[in-house]
């Protein structure tokens, strides 16, 4: 009646979003300590670039693959669980994503002493 848990989509979402993050990670770091390094405006704005956000694409399909396939262990079709999926990886990538824009542009204007980790 029911097919199997797509258990090997649950391990490559994961690995996906993993190593996609690590990238993400690294190329983040580097733009930053180029910036650190020249305080140049342009490269921030290049920080929003294809540099960034194909790392980042990787995370969220990982994560959209991850969270549906984690859906359909509780018994729910395909389509369902890409249904509820898509949307909750959407949103959550767009907030994500616009919060470190919001971030980068503190470190613009005031370096990262700008960033008061003990306020948040």
């Amino acid at each position: 009646m029911y097919s199997q848990p797509p258990y090997v989509l649950l391990l490559a979402g994961f690995l996906a979003a993993v190593t996609s993050g690590y990238a993400f990670s690294t190329a983040l770091q580097q733009s930053v300590n180029d910036w650190n390094q020249r305080r140049s405006t342009r490269i921030l704005a290049n920080l929003r670039g294809p540099q960034l956000q194909i790392p980042f694409l990787g995370i969220c399909v990982g994560v959209c693959v991850f969270l549906a396939s984690g859906i359909q262990l509780f018994g729910f079709s395909g389509k369902v669980a890409y249904a509820m999926g898509i949307p909750l990886t959407v949103l959550s990538g767009l907030l994500i994503w616009s919060q470190l824009g919001k971030i980068l542009v503190l470190i613009e204007q005031g370096g990262s002493k700008a960033l008061d980790l003990d306020a948040f």
